[in-house]
């Protein structure tokens, strides 16, 4: 008789980066804060992982 298979339960996808563990952010330069591009980040909520973070 073989043993079954046990597969791991899925994680759920982080809600802020939505399971991509980057996220992006405006960046503002100049005394009057203009806007010149977007820059890319890890995300804080799930730090870079892609799952949710649990409670």
């Amino acid at each position: 008789m073989t043993s079954r298979k046990l597969t791991e339960p899925q994680a759920k996808q982080c809600p802020t980066c939505k399971g991509t563990g980057e996220v992006s952010r405006t960046v503002r330069v100049g005394r009057r804060r203009r806007t010149v591009g977007r820059q890319t980040g890890l995300c804080l909520a799930c730090l870079g992982s892609g799952e949710a973070p649990t409670d």
